[in-house]
């Protein structure tokens, strides 16, 4: 059985201007000790679908449909009191950015109590402990003088760390880690990605690491999720994605990622905008922005099609492929009326 399944799960936010369908159909499995990339441009749903999962949605959102399950039970419509039990003991966070995260008025130590005392019985003098010790874990320095200071005494890098001990500390099976490295250096960067991959073996616990850069997919990742729009568009192990990408969207994240091969050369960027998500087209999402686009990727959807073992994705150009090489034939019926892949 998976830890975390998620099945055609939708979340919309309903405006003055209409429902904006941000989370749109989503589905995936998460294993235990396992690390799942969720990967896209800003306001693909990445986020939302997170904070989904939590049901931590903002006033004006709701979940309208699916299912998510924890260990088999059903989260959706557990009420706040179950999902209480689940943060942070069960599914931990950790935020985009540590300096709004963190409250500026507070210690380090008081928020990191406040955290364990909350989600724990321990006591305070327990919980004082056991903020120490995490902080140790995530190798900040003097740990007892750091619980005496505030968040602007630290840097980004120990802001971040900060928030990895607090979401850590009740040794949660799930973490959720939103744009961990957003605002940092690329050598801080790299300091949290390998205490973050650390982290997970010696603690045996699963992470869903949600980010734009496919560089941090490529180096910590089991399996990755590419999305679109609300959707998932493709779905694959990381070798899948970054050398055998099957939808036009994948292809051009990939071709804008500059590498060595690429030095002194311009880049190739995805031309256009993101769709409107109060407007979305009957088809697919992608299309206007699509250099392949054929008039049905205007018109209709494509399902999703597996390409090998748990690669999926949901591209017409698949078809298209496999019809040119004669990998699929399309066959009419007897009256000539229908045809069949």
């Amino acid at each position: 059985m998976a830890l975390l399944e998620v099945k055609n799960l939708k979340t919309s936010f309903f405006t003055d201007a209409g429902e904006v369908k941000a989370v749109n159909d989503v589905s995936f499995s998460l294993e235990r000790g396992k690390v799942l990339g969720i990967v896209g441009e800003s306001g693909s749903g990445k986020s939302v679908t997170a904070y989904s999962i939590m049901q931590i949605l903002a006033g004006t959102g709701k979940i309208v449909g699916g299912s998510v399950k924890l260990d088999g039970e059903e989260l959706i419509g557990a009420g706040e009191k179950k999902m209480k039990e689940v943060r942070g003991n069960r599914i931990s966070i950790i935020f985009q950015d540590p300096m709004t995260s963190l409250n500026p008025t507070y210690t380090i130590g008081r928020q990191l109590m406040e955290a364990i005392m909350l989600h724990t019985n321990r006591n305070r003098k327990q919980a004082y402990e056991r903020a120490v010790e995490m902080l140790r874990l995530v190798n900040i320095n003097e740990p007892e003088k750091r619980m005496k200071q505030y968040p602007f005494e630290h840097s980004g890098g120990m802001r971040q760390r900060v928030m990895i001990a607090m979401a850590l500390a009740c040794e949660p099976d799930i973490l959720i880690a939103d744009e961990p490295t957003t605002a940092l250096d690329v050598t801080i960067q790299a300091q949290i990605l390998e205490l973050m991959g650390q982290l997970q073996k010696e603690l045996g616990m699963a992470i869903i690491m949600i980010t734009h850069d496919l560089g941090v997919v490529a180096q910590m990742c089991d399996e990755i999720i590419v999305m679109y729009a609300g959707s998932v568009c493709e779905r694959g192990t990381a070798d899948e994605i970054f050398y055998n990408p099957c939808h036009e969207y994948t292809k051009g994240l990939m071709r804008s990622i500059p590498t060595a091969d690429t030095a002194g050369k311009k880049l190739q960027p995805i031309t256009g905008t993101p769709i409107d998500l109060l407007n979305m087209p009957k088809g697919c999402p992608f299309a206007p922005r699509c250099d392949n686009a054929m008039k049905i990727c205007i018109n209709h959807r494509a399902e999703p099609e597996q390409i090998n073992g748990n690669h999926i994705a949901s591209c017409w150009m698949n078809i298209k492929h496999a019809l040119d090489s004669g990998d699929i034939a399309l066959e009419a019926d007897g009256e000539g009326g229908e045809q069949n892949g």
